[in-house]
């Protein structure tokens, strides 16, 4: 009898391992990717969280920073406040400046017409104690004059001065303050042509003076003329060392001559207008000096450009220790404004030296 046949499954064990290994595997690989992705979430999940770090204390230092220009703004508003009020007290006190210096401005006025008051005053008396025998004076100036002189009137009159001597010396001022009474106008004069410069009043009146002191020295003296500024040379280049008597109208008249073309300019060295009378041989015994206030410089010139009174009177001494000794020294003075201290100072120098001293009027001579 034939053995029946063992039917077959086409599902036998090993198709079945086969699928549960092929199943295990897809398990195996979703958890490894699964592992994976967790993996690169927790990485990005860190990342992500150092930013939000990051940018929390970006956060905390801009609000640090808010906080510090807070404060500085509050500061700069507290600054400009207090500048605000510095800046109106500067104004208060700017205000207040220039009223105590209006206050100090016609306190300085008053000073200086007390001070030409007193100088005036002084000045008369000096005249008053010369007016006795003025009559008999003028007899004799006019009987001994070597030249003529055409005044206006009896506004040729006798001064006082000391006209004598056997060597007069003339020492006249030809800085540019010879230009005006004002420094204002000294500033303007200086400016114009020479034409207009040589016209000045002022200078044609100190002209005029020469000439009228050149007619009235005696027959028997002689004469030399000097101008100054900055340094002192004889009016005529050629006379230099000479001495010329006064009957000679031919270089006396020269002399005045380029007196006349002279232009007043620079400053005044008495110094040296001084210097060189003392260096003069045989030295004069006689100056007459014609000026218009102390000295801006001495031997040479300053190295700054402006002076005070106080200085400009330390070297008008500094010039008078230079005289030559036993020579009286008669100055006319043609004040002008700013100088207090010049006719005090020359009408001094009188009294030391045994001259005179005259201030005219605006009409001699």
């Amino acid at each position: 009898m034939p053995k029946k046949r063992r039917s077959t499954s086409q599902f036998n064990l090993s198709f079945l391992d086969i699928m549960f290994c092929g199943f295990g595997a897809v398990v195996l690989l979703v958890m490894l990717l699964n592992g994976d992705m967790v993996s690169t979430r927790q990485e990005i999940v860190a990342d992500l969280r150092s930013e939000v770090m990051r940018l929390e204390r970006e956060v905390k230092v801009g609000e640090d920073h808010l906080v510090s220009l807070q404060n500085s703004m509050l500061q700069t508003e507290q600054e400009i406040i207090r500048t605000e009020g510095l800046s109106r007290q500067v104004i208060t006190n700017i205000d207040q400046t220039k009223l105590e210096l209006a206050t100090m401005s016609g306190k300085s006025q008053a000073s200086r017409e007390h001070i030409n008051a007193l100088q005036s005053d002084l000045l008369n008396l000096d005249r008053e104690s010369r007016r006795i025998g003025t009559e008999q004076q003028t007899e004799l100036a006019r009987g001994t004059q070597v030249r003529e002189f055409i005044g206006q009137g009896d506004r040729q009159y006798l001064t006082g001065l000391r006209l004598g001597g056997k060597r007069v010396l003339l020492l006249v001022d030809a800085s540019a303050s010879m230009l005006d009474e004002t420094i204002v106008n000294i500033i303007v004069r200086r400016n114009l042509d020479d034409r207009t410069k040589k016209a000045s009043p002022k200078w044609k009146r100190t002209i005029r003076t020469v000439e009228w002191l050149t007619s009235n020295l005696p027959a028997d003296s002689a004469l030399q003329i000097y101008t100054f500024n900055t340094s002192a040379t004889p009016v005529v280049t050629d006379l230099k060392g000479k001495w010329t008597a006064t009957s000679d109208n031919l270089n006396i008249n020269r002399m005045l001559a380029t007196l006349k073309q002279t232009i007043p300019q620079g400053g005044t060295s008495l110094y040296n207008a001084f210097a060189a009378a003392a260096r003069m041989k045989p030295r004069p015994d006689n100056i007459l000096l014609l000026t218009d206030g102390l000295p801006t410089q001495g031997k040479k010139k300053p190295s700054q450009n402006t002076i005070s009174g106080s200085e400009r009177l330390n070297l008008f001494h500094q010039a008078a220790n230079v005289l030559p000794r036993s020579v009286p020294v008669n100055t006319i003075l043609f004040p002008m404004e700013g100088d207090p201290m010049a006719a005090v100072s020359f009408w001094k120098l009188a009294l030391a030296t045994g001259g005179s001293f005259l201030t005219p009027t605006r009409d001699w001579p």
